[in-house]
């Protein structure tokens, strides 16, 4: 498997103060492509970081349109990944890849 294909499926590291409060549980949260899933993500993340997965939530954020100023705008969706990490490991999501 190529390096680059590694990180095709981690999108972002998601950043909010529900997901800093999961860190506490040795849970990160990514946001991820559509098409992916928890074997693949999981060995990614494992190679990627050399850590050991445990467990993967995936969550489905559907497109849903939204009035702003009297327009219809459409948001679209997004699938993020919850990350459960063994006990004792971390990712550290401020140093860079």
């Amino acid at each position: 498997m190529n390096k680059i294909h590694l990180y095709d499926k981690i999108l972002s590291p998601v950043v909010t103060e529900k997901s800093t409060n999961l860190s506490e549980q040795n849970k990160i949260v990514f946001k991820v492509p559509m098409g992916a899933n928890k074997l693949n993500l999981k060995k990614n993340i494992e190679k990627i970081f050399k850590v050991n997965v445990v467990k993967i939530n995936i969550i489905n954020k559907q497109n849903r349109s939204k009035m702003v100023r009297g327009k219809k705008v459409k948001i679209s969706g997004l699938k993020k990944a919850i990350i459960t990490l063994k006990k004792g490991q971390s990712i550290d999501l401020t140093a860079g890849i």
